[in-house]
Formats: structure tokens, sequence, C-alpha cells
């Protein structure tokens, strides 16, 4: 079983366009409301793949009990933990190309007593779990040091964690050794404070990682594929993509596969990167189901092309 932590989740509404024209008055062709977050989407990918799930996050208002329904209806325990404020609703709006346009509300603001419930409440859970997914940003009234303690907490109870989330927040967690955290290239180049260009700049940046504390570093660098950084060396993978649809959730997709799959290896890195490259061709957030996947697609190798540029550059 596998628990995730949502500290800031959402609902989530994809509008489709044939083009975005600013200041002019746009019509979707599709649209679609899907629950947010980035453990909230680790536990859709999960409970999508037929794996047992439990999600944990602060609710608040209509939209909270909204979103508590939305993911009931795919077969997702809930453990909420009742918020005086209202849980947040974003809006992406994509198009045919595949660029998405996000707009995301910072959420309710969380109590002292709030953000102590929502610690109580994972380890009230999380007997049984074989992994502890933290994801996302922290919501307003959190510390940075909120996750670090969470992850501490875990450890002394004997439960490995995935960590995904990043700036100061990250930092401070790194002191605590996450079992593996989940930056995609933009929040590598941040945590390391100068950019990458090239596939050796990724991994040079997920081995010092490694030495402030992550024992693995599951790097996704979107069309690039994906980097595994950890004790048994570095790995490299991806898969063609014949079309981005939405790219919403597909590092959510990809840390439920690697989960999945044991969380630990190239086995579980193969698994990531299909989850991945089967999301991005989905619409909205929507999470892929076994039928999705392509496997056979998914080259990884320890050869990694280190001169390589990135695709998108992180600044």
């Amino acid at each position: 079983m596998i628990l995730t932590v949502t500290p800031n989740p959402s609902l989530d509404r994809t509008y489709e366009v044939p083009a975005l024209d600013r200041g002019a008055v746009l019509r979707a062709t599709t649209d679609r409301i899907d629950p947010g977050g980035k453990g909230v989407n680790v536990s859709r990918a999960l409970a999508a793949g037929g794996h047992r799930t439990l999600a944990v996050l602060p609710l608040g208002g209509p939209a909270g009990a909204a979103l508590a329904g939305l993911l009931g209806a795919e077969g997702i325990e809930v453990a909420g933990v009742p918020v005086a404020g209202q849980t947040r609703s974003n809006i992406s709006v994509a198009e045919p190309d595949g660029t998405l346009t996000k707009v995301n509300a910072a959420g309710p603001e969380l109590t002292a007593e709030e953000a102590e419930a929502l610690l109580r409440k994972v380890g009230e859970r999380w007997a049984g779990a074989d992994w502890i997914a933290c994801c996302g940003s922290l919501p307003r009234g959190l510390a940075p040091e909120w996750y670090a303690e969470l992850v501490a907490r875990a450890h002394r109870a004997g439960t490995r964690i995935a960590l995904d989330t990043s700036g100061p927040s990250l930092t401070a967690a790194l002191r605590e050794r996450p079992d593996v955290i989940k930056p995609n290239a933009e929040e590598l180049a941040q945590a390391v404070g100068r950019p990458l260009a090239t596939l050796g700049d990724a991994v040079k940046a997920a081995e010092e990682l490694r030495d402030c504390g992550a024992r693995a570093v599951l790097a996704s660098l979107g069309a690039d594929g994906q980097l595994l950084v950890d004790e048994d060396g570095t790995h490299f993978g991806g898969a063609p993509v014949a079309a981005v649809r939405s790219n919403v959730g597909a590092g959510d997709a990809s840390l439920a596969g690697f989960l999945a799959a044991g969380g630990t290896g190239v086995a579980a890195l193969a698994a990531a990167v299909a989850h991945g490259a089967a999301a991005v061709q989905l619409p909205g957030s929507l999470m892929p189901a076994p039928k999705d996947l392509d496997p056979s697609a998914v080259r990884v190798t320890d050869a990694v092309p280190l001169d390589r540029e990135l695709t998108e550059p992180a600044p």
C-alpha cells in the first residue's frame, strides 16, 4: 500500500481550445474536472493501475467535499483533515500543440493546529504502508520544515519516504535523508543554483542532491526522459511519444509507476518512464491505466549521453 500526502490539494478544471488568444472570448472544444495536487495524482495513477493507495489531505468547504467525492469515485480511500479554509480550484487551458497555460490558486492558509493535525493523521494511517509519497507545494501556514518533520517521523517508524517538492521545503527535508526525491529539470536547477543545459548537467545536479542527503534522485526531464541516480550509479530512460496532449500530472504518474514497481532500481525507472509517456498523451490530468502503457517502447541505459543538450534547458 502506498500512502500519499498532499498538503495543498485542488480541484483542477482543464479546457481544450483551438488557440489561446489573449483578450478574446474562447470556446472550449472539451473540458473536464479532476482531483488535483501532486500527491492526489500519484494516488489516482496508482488506483488506475489497480494498486492500493490512501490519500491524506486537508479538506475545506464545498470544493473540499467535491474533491473527496471525486477521489472516492475513482476508488481511492481518503483520510481527510478538516480545515477552515476553502480547498483551492485551478484552471488549465490546453492548446492542440500541447502548450498548457495554468492558473493555480494559492489555497487556504492552515493554522498551526491544522498543520499538526495533518502530521498526526499521517502517523495514524502509515501502518502497513510500503511507501509514503509527500508531494507538492506547502500551503500558507506550513513552515518549510514541515516536510522535514514528516520525513523524520516516518523514518523513526521504519517507513520509506518519497518526496516531490522544491525550494526551501526540499532543502530543509534533505537533512532527514528522504529515500527518493523526484525533481523536474527546473527544480533541479533551482536546488543547485545554476542552469542545466545538458544531461550531464542534470546528472551532476542530482549527484549533489544525493551529497546533501537524498538517497536516490528520480529526475523528470520532460521530452528528454528520466534519470535515476542512486547508490548503484546513474541510469537514463526514455520512450517515444507520438503527440503531447497534456503534461499535467505526468511527473506524478511517473512517481506512481516508480513506487508501484518497488521504488528502486532499473525496473522501477522503466515503469516511471512508461507511466510518464502514457500520461502526456491523455487529456487534462487523466492518469494512465494499464491499457495506456507501452513498456516495450521504453529504453533504459547506464551509458548516459552526458553531452546531449536538453530540449528545454532549465534556467
